[in-house]
């Protein structure tokens, strides 16, 4: 209560200095917000969705909070240095929750709004008002509602109809700073009918000071659009990173989607897709390589509200030391979704006695012209294939990578993007070989 009372008294007093620092649509929802919020308190251990991720210790944490926006003496563009081969992106920054142009121009097919969110929300406020806060204020995470009313800028794609995005767009979001910094960040993705993107977001942090990332994602896939979305997180144990992402799929709507975790404090993972039109497919997936003393929660929900409609998901977790892990997995067919094919698939490869899996698949049915079907399997690596691999003149350490490695190549193979599937591959290696996951010449991860 403490903790809520601080950050309550922080909104008020700053009501009109976050006014002035975004766009009147944003500021539009703020106060509706910033009342759910208030009202449900931070999530605790008490309710069943945060059960088993304790949040207590990283919000007492006195963050400094930008809320007058001040400029941070940065040059991402010059600290950032993305090796991967053959990979060529259209490339944006975010430092902390400030928005910063990279250096390079921009070249993207006429119509396409790509920036600033407070920026083109100021300029194309009509064109972005059915979209803006719509699906968080149709969920009930606290986090997500605080997001809202915090919010002052973020990042924002929009395709217009039948407009093919062909370069991948890549959105580099770094913590700095050698204070606590909490980062109110927001993403608003809308791909109008027929549209195409492909679209990575990288969280990095520069420093080891203590970040606190609360995220929202709005992401709108119209009739017959396409939108590869790609997340992937390297930071550090003194980071927190809670994040909501809301997803809505109009009919013959594509959308693939991947969460990358290499390296991390504290993760909480909010993932909710709904499809509102016939003949949508969606493929999800995850990968989480954790060890030490960090945890991970991922949670998703599939929501199948039109018939004819295909989802399927794999999220697999590697933990080592004391590392924590949980999946939570729900997939929900309402009574006309007729003719739903859903998967549901979830693995963690346990390396030490010390470690902690936790997995709750879930499927509720109401239709009955379906096929769905969910499994989970938490163990450790078999000793019969390490005999096998050790006999031809592997160490166990060795054989143990490799075996790592291909329990981990199932979800990377899913990944569309060759370049990005290659990077993806070699980081995982380093990862399981004790390396650093960062790229050649990158200065951002230590």
């Amino acid at each position: 209560m403490e903790t809520l009372e601080t950050y309550r008294r922080l909104y008020e007093n700053y009501r009109e200095v976050l006014r002035a620092g975004s766009a009147p649509l944003m500021d539009a929802c703020r106060d509706q917000a910033a009342a759910c919020w208030l009202q449900a308190g931070f999530p605790s251990t008490k309710s069943e969705s945060y059960r088993h991720c304790d949040l207590k210790e990283a919000l007492s944490i006195d963050y400094g909070m930008n809320l007058y926006r001040l400029g941070v003496p940065a040059h991402p563009g010059d600290v950032f240095r993305c090796d991967v081969p053959t990979l060529s992106t259209q490339l944006f920054f975010i430092v902390n929750d400030l928005y910063y142009p990279g250096k390079q121009p921009v070249q993207l097919p006429e119509g396409v709004l790509c920036g600033s969110l407070t920026t083109l929300m100021r300029e194309h406020a009509g064109r972005l008002r059915p979209y803006y806060d719509q699906l968080r204020c149709q969920g009930t995470d606290a986090m997500a509602a605080m997001n809202t009313a915090f919010c002052q800028d973020g990042f924002l794609l929009f395709v217009p109809r039948g407009v093919v995005v062909d370069k991948p767009i890549q959105l580099i979001q770094m913590f700095q700073g050698e204070i606590d910094i909490m980062a109110t960040r927001r993403l608003l993705v809308v791909l109008e009918e027929g549209a195409s993107a492909t679209l990575i977001v990288c969280d990095h942090a520069i420093s080891q000071s203590r970040y606190f990332s609360n995220q929202v994602a709005e992401i709108y896939v119209g009739k017959n659009a396409g939108l590869s979305y790609y997340e992937m997180e390297m930071t550090h144990d003194r980071t927190c990173r809670v994040a909501n992402t809301f997803i809505r799929q109009d009919e013959g709507a594509r959308f693939v989607t991947q969460q990358s975790g290499l390296e991390n404090g504290l993760t909480r993972n909010n993932l909710s897709l709904t499809f509102v039109g016939r003949h949508a497919s969606a493929s999800l997936s995850g990968l989480t390589l954790v060890s030490r003393r960090q945890k991970t929660d991922n949670h998703v929900l599939v929501d199948h509200a039109a018939p004819d409609c295909q989802s399927d998901q794999l999220y697999k977790y590697v933990l080592d030391d004391e590392a924590r892990a949980v999946f939570g997995g729900r997939v929900l067919v309402r009574p006309d979704a007729q003719r739903t094919q859903a998967s549901q698939l979830s693995a963690g490869l346990c390396n030490t006695d010390k470690v902690s899996m936790l997995a709750q698949p879930q499927l509720e049915i109401y239709a009955d012209d379906v096929k769905c079907g969910h499994g989970s399997a938490t163990g450790q690596i078999d000793e019969n294939a390490l005999f096998y691999m050790r006999q031809r003149g592997l160490s166990e350490e060795e054989a143990r990578m490799f075996l790592k490695y291909a329990f981990a190549s199932q979800v990377i193979d899913r990944i569309e993007l060759e370049p990005l599937k290659d990077r993806m591959r070699m980081l995982v290696g380093k990862r399981f070989r004790g390396e650093l996951a960062k790229c050649i010449d990158c200065k951002i991860c230590p």
